[in-house]
């Protein structure tokens, strides 16, 4: 069978009306870009791309050199196209506009440029993740409340890992599809049509150091799997976590599980309200996630649903086969419930 190149699969989403022209531009841009980064990470050492850069990003948190160098090929690469009214990364403070030298489009772009960062220097698995929503007809200028849109109305969302091999995921809301990215030829080429995601697993990937932090429901629930088939789940669980949730994710689309990241006390000592980023990171892999057939939440509700009232939100995420997020879940609203 003759490969599909994203190209030409691009075409056929458009034949078929799931997207419109200036989409599928927008799409073959960040791929495009994504390259560029995967040749960067590529050289590593060599490249001298490796370390801190010495500055903080919106959050204060530390940027590894490459978390900057992603955000400005990202940047760059989708400024000229005319498919963009603004974009936005988790690198920055502000929506981007697009400069007035260029034309704009009708979409909003937002990424995390480099997900996983702090595991760059150990040569582990990172990535990058976007969500395209579209820009309100009668906006010409689009600021911060224009992004706020809930996951629900994503046109389009994506993530590539960067590891042995760099793949590209997306969704357009007709199903979750993967590409591999062909180095000889330099295209990405379909290599999963329509992934399903099992909805019973026996894996779970989640930061067991927080262990003493986590509310009553999700003690309950990881006791419960961590008792094996001796305790009230009659199987054992193997426990994943790789600390880059593309990593993780991309695990749970090839052969099922859960992702957590919950809120704890920890989080709630420091005003938080969880530890990813509802618009950059929770938000696009809910999208592909239910696309495949799995489940995404806050732990209480769906997390498409969730109306954002900032442009960095942070919520907890469950996410993966449908089963276990559902009783993680339901631990939690019936915690809630009982507390009155």
């Amino acid at each position: 069978m003759k490969p599909i190149s994203l190209i030409q699969f691009l075409i056929e989403e458009r034949r078929a009306g799931h997207m419109n022209p200036e989409l599928s531009l927008l799409i073959e841009v960040v791929a495009r870009a994504c390259k560029r980064i995967s040749v960067a990470i590529g050289k590593g050492a060599l490249g001298g791309v490796l370390g801190e850069a010495g500055s903080d990003n919106v959050q204060g948190e530390a940027q590894k050199k490459l978390d900057v160098i992603s955000n400005e090929i990202l940047l760059e690469a989708n400024a000229w196209g005319g498919h963009l009214a603004a974009c936005a990364s988790e690198e920055m403070e502000d929506p981007q506009p697009i400069p007035d030298m260029y034309p704009k489009g009708q979409h909003l772009l937002l990424f995390d440029p480099l997900d996983g960062s702090s595991n760059i220097d150990v040569n582990i698995s990172v990535g990058t993740i976007f969500s395209v929503l579209r820009c309100p007809d009668d906006v010409t200028e689009p600021r911060v409340e224009h992004f706020l849109q809930p996951g629900t109305t994503q046109l389009a969302a994506g993530y590539v890992v960067y590891g042995p091999s760099t793949v590209l995921v997306l969704t357009f809301g007709h199903g979750t599809h993967e590409f591999t990215l062909d180095r000889e030829v330099g295209s990405f080429v379909l290599s999963r049509r329509d992934i399903r995601i099992p909805e019973a697993t026996a894996e779970f990937a989640i930061n067991m150091s927080n262990q003493r932090h986590w509310e009553a429901p999700m003690q309950r629930y990881v006791g419960e799997m961590l008792a094996g088939k001796d305790g009230p789940r009659g199987k054992d669980f193997n426990m994943r976590w790789v600390a880059s949730m593309v990593a993780d994710v991309h695990r749970i689309l090839t052969r099922g599980g859960v992702f957590f990241y919950p809120m704890d006390a920890k989080i709630a000592a420091k005003g938080g309200t969880g530890k990813l980023r509802l618009m950059y990171e929770a938000n696009p892999m809910a999208f592909i996630v239910e696309q495949a057939g799995g489940a995404a939440t806050t732990g209480r509700s769906r997390i498409l649903e969730v109306q954002p009232t900032a442009l960095h939100q942070r919520v907890p995420v469950f996410l993966g086969s449908k089963q276990e997020i559902e009783l993680a879940t339901r631990y939690h609203v019936d915690a809630d419930q009982a507390q009155g």
